[in-house]
């Protein structure tokens, strides 16, 4: 992020029920550059029976743990690195949604979703047809009456098409390169809570955690921007297999006072680049971060945070960073989900 005094995003949610068979949700996200984006809207049913739910339009698949949660809930300033690194810091998509909640003593949802697939880690392909495809089951419950758990797995599957990034050649020039393929996303999610009796106002604790695995295959195209005539584009077998994690812990001491800590790594893995061997290197990198945050809570509807990270994301760069950031709710507010 840039230095000095900077506002961060404003959302703008606009929610209710719509008859007595449908719930409608719009979210604007309005960024510090006056620009204005759509970050759902959606419809989902009520009371569609037999624990079903349907829910339709752009939406933030249920994949992982954090996916789905909006930044105001996160509990540091920034998403994790696996996030950013997998699915560009949230994955959003237009499609449709569907869960089953089993009529279990323990909870238990399975979820499927089919979507357009335009945003990261897919692209725009402008074809009939589901780009993006996610599966995922989670389970949790109770132990005793100050503990309780949530456990899941998911699935994303996309179809990346001349998906574009730059890089350094072995020349040691910048180059854009596109990718066309398949990318397959795993993601094993945990989280732990402890209230005394069941009541957090007072002291509570949170251990969170999740576990990325990658793998993309298909064909890369090098140098898309270098004329044909020359020494011309070389379309070549490209496979990777990379991961990572991150694992955070919360404790709230007294009311209003919370304190936490996060540790995450990614790891580059394996590459395959056929031919292209002879124009690109082959990236061995693990990048790391640890943040502490300290949380002041006014109230439900505004905190203060201050949190430190030991960055070292890049190559060769080692960045503390220091923030200071301010949150605050306006207006109506829903639960947020466990």
């Amino acid at each position: 992020g840039e230095r000095g005094f900077s506002l961060g995003e404003s959302e703008l949610v606009v929610s209710a029920n719509i008859d007595p068979f449908l719930y409608g949700s719009l979210i604007l996200a309005l960024a510090p550059d006056n620009s204005v984006s759509l970050e759902e809207a959606y419809i989902q049913t009520i009371g569609l029976g037999h624990g079903l739910t349907l829910k339709a339009g752009r939406y933030y698949s249920a994949i992982g743990y954090l996916n789905d949660k909006h930044a105001h809930t996160w509990d540091f300033v920034d998403n994790p690195l696996a996030y950013q690194a997998f699915l560009g810091t949230q994955f959003n998509d237009d499609g449709v949604q569907l869960k089953w909640l089993a009529p279990t003593d323990q909870y238990l949802e399975l979820g499927v979703e089919g979507g357009r697939g335009a945003n990261f880690p897919g692209s725009e392909r402008n074809v009939n047809g589901a780009g993006a495809l996610t599966a995922f089951v989670h389970t949790g419950g109770d132990v005793g009456s100050s503990h309780s758990w949530r456990a899941g797995v998911s699935f994303l599957k996309t179809s990346p098409q001349d998906r574009a990034y730059t890089q350094d050649d072995l020349l040691g020039q910048p180059v854009t390169n596109t990718f066309t393929g398949a990318s397959r996303l795993w993601i094993a999610d945990f989280l732990w809570k402890w209230a005394p009796q069941g009541n957090p106002r007072v002291r509570n604790a949170t251990l969170q955690g999740e576990y990325f695995s990658r793998h993309e295959d298909g064909e890369l195209v090098y140098d898309t921007q270098t004329p044909p005539a020359s020494a011309g584009p070389a379309n070549s077998f490209y496979a990777t297999r990379q991961s990572g994690w991150y694992v955070q812990g919360l404790y709230r001491f007294m009311p209003r006072w919370r304190v936490g800590l996060r540790t995450e790594r990614l790891d580059s893995g394996s590459q395959d680049l056929g031919l292209n061997t002879a124009n690109l290197p082959v990236v061995q990198a693990r990048p790391a971060r640890n943040s502490l945050v300290l949380e002041r809570a006014f109230s439900e509807y505004s905190r203060v945070r201050l949190q430190f990270a030991r960055d070292q994301a890049r190559a060769d760069v080692t960045e503390r960073l220091w923030f200071v950031q301010y949150q605050a709710s306006l207006g109506a507010h829903g639960a947020h989900q466990y």
